[in-house]
């Protein structure tokens, strides 16, 4: 197990509903595919006996299935749970494998590969998002007696993800998910790259003065509280502050900390102190005045990897103001307002008609933000994407973005009544997905040019993203390009955890340029107790029978 997960104290604590949304697979010991030798199965419960011949839903049950997956399928910690299981040929439209194609079962974050394709198809894999700053005001030589306004534009990372190359960086654990599994890191790449550019862009265009102030217009859409994690029109470093503790010289010391970015007013203190190697490590984040004031308490071992946290920015737009004032600073552009003021909105222009543009800066294209939603299983990426899904039609107002992705789903031939969205991410309590509704979704992808790099943008096994520690050394590493999910919660009743959902689906590389389509998925599983490793077990299961697929040779 090469990234484990967090023990939870007992006994179980109500609402442990971990976010899980896929994450539990990039902690997975790596599997091996082959070389299992099947027992003999105890008699199955679940599914259910019927399920070994064709039904009206199109299911050829566990006939012809790799004994392998049947084996998994007919363990005694699944007896209460209820299994989907869907693979075709999308070339000939041939049904591979069939269990309960059309019966809703929990997605997790699987649901992003609809979500994403949305954004995907209507903005197009080439879009580039152009956040400008415009001069609003009197100018007389390099001073502007006025303001600068930044409009947001929905930009995912502001540059504070982009290598040299264009691409956008991301690490297996992504940052945001820091604060629920151990092993999260950050990519080297400046946090504040794009409002720094911005600001060099102002000084090269002449301005050194501004008699006035430095608004953020976010006025590109409203954030809407049921998507959560909340989009905002400007977003930096995923509306978080990154708290990274590194144990001191020796037991007793002070741990070192670092954050980012570092940005007023927004102050971070720790009282963290190093303890002996082996003794437990254990760090709390707290925040008072709106969350500008960061404090960190607890213990880190001396033999501690350095430990990260994070603790979300309480006003975005406010806080890119704050930065923008900062950056300008530091490019040589001095701004009489007061920086730890608010964000004036009440100045804004109601348009920029005639405005010079002083500055702007340009996103990489979206197919590298859909990579990075997909790869790490990125929440507020995805909820991002309704809000941009709303704009495109004229809205500010984000629920707006679902009929956008219904029509949609309409023209790319998948059947949308066999999926119940209420956000992006695949995490409301609500949302449903079928097996067929997905793979549909995916079999769209490969009938267009974009086939090839929607498909490499999905996590692939043993190599990369959620499924980078998986199946590293058996045949089918490489070879399945899968988006994986997870929803898990607390059974205070039993002391123990609700796996609502394990679910896999993406494309199988069956040789020769075939790709089959596949979902795998397991609902309403339970762990025997309440640490929350008990799950790694059922991941473990799905990415094997993912593996298994790739494997078998069709019946």
């Amino acid at each position: 197990m090469s990234r484990p997960i967090h023990p939870a104290p007992a006994p179980l604590r109500r609402g442990t509903a971990v976010a899980c949304a896929a994450l539990l697979f990039v902690a997975l010991a790596s599997g091996t595919a082959t070389g299992a030798d099947p027992t003999p199965s105890p008699p199955a419960t679940t599914p259910s006996a019927s399920a070994t011949t064709p039904s009206a839903t199109g299911d050829t049950g566990l006939a012809g299935l790799d004994p392998r997956i049947t084996e998994i399928m007919h363990k005694p910690d699944y007896r209460n749970a209820q299994w989907g299981l869907l693979q075709t040929d999308p070339e000939s439209g041939r049904v591979v494998h069939s269990l309960f194609p059309e019966q809703f079962f929990i997605p997790g974050s699987t649901a992003k590969l609809i979500s994403v394709s949305g954004p995907w198809h209507t903005l197009g894999a080439d879009h580039r998002f152009v956040t400008p700053l415009y001069a609003v005001g009197a100018r007389d030589g390099a001073t502007l007696t006025g303001d600068l306004d930044l409009v947001a534009q929905g930009d995912l990372t502001m540059g504070g993800r982009t290598r040299p190359d264009g691409t956008v960086a991301y690490t297996d654990l992504d940052h945001t998910y820091a604060n629920d599994f151990p092993g999260a890191t950050l990519t080297p790449e400046n946090p504040l790259a794009g409002i720094d550019q911005l600001a060099r862009q102002v000084r090269d265009f002449g301005i050194t003065r501004v008699d006035g102030d430095v608004i953020v217009d976010s006025r590109l859409f409203v954030p809407d509280p049921e998507l959560v994690p909340t989009p905002t029109p400007l977003i930096i470093n995923d509306n978080l502050i990154d708290l990274m503790t590194t144990p001191g010289d020796r037991p007793g010391a002070d741990a070192r900390l670092d954050w980012r970015p570092k940005v007023a007013p927004y102050q971070v203190t720790s009282a963290v102190k190093t303890v002996a190697a082996g003794k437990p490590t254990a760090v709390t984040v707290t925040t008072t005045d709106g969350g500008t004031r960061i404090h960190l308490t607890g213990t880190i071992s001396a033999d501690s990897a350095p430990l990260l946290r994070t603790s979300p920015i309480g006003d975005p737009a406010a806080f890119g103001r704050v930065a923008l004032i900062e950056a300008l600073e530091r490019a040589g552009v001095h701004v009489t307002a007061d920086p730890s003021g608010p964000n004036p909105v009440g100045r804004l222009p109601r348009d920029y008609d005639g405005r010079p543009r002083v500055a702007a800066y340009t996103s990489p294209p979206y197919a590298q933000y859909a990579k990075l939603i997909l790869k790490v299983s990125h929440n507020l990426g995805a909820n991002l994407g309704i809000c941009l899904l709303a704009v495109t039609a004229k809205s500010d107002q984000c629920p707006a973005g679902f009929p956008v992705l219904a029509n949609f789903l309409d023209e790319a031939g998948v059947d949308r009544e066999q999926a119940q969205l209420m956000d992006g991410r695949g995490g409301n309590p609500a949302d449903r997905a079928t097996p067929q509704v997905l793979v549909q979704m995916l079999a769209y992808w490969q009938r267009t040019p974009d086939a090839r790099l929607f498909r490499e943008a999905l996590p692939i096994l043993g190599v990369d993203g959620l499924l980078a520690e998986n199946c590293r050394s058996c045949p089918a590493r490489g070879k399945v390009f899968a988006k994986t999910g997870a929803a898990v919660g607390g059974d205070a009743l039993n002391d123990r955890l609700a796996v609502g959902a394990i679910t896999i689906a993406g494309y199988l590389d069956k040789g020769g340029g075939r790709f089959d389509t596949f979902y795998a998925g397991v609902n309403g599983a339970s762990t025997p107790g309440a640490d929350p490793t008990e799950v790694l077990a059922i991941t473990n299961d799905l990415a094997m029978i993912a593996a298994y697929l790739q494997e078998s040779s069709s019946p």
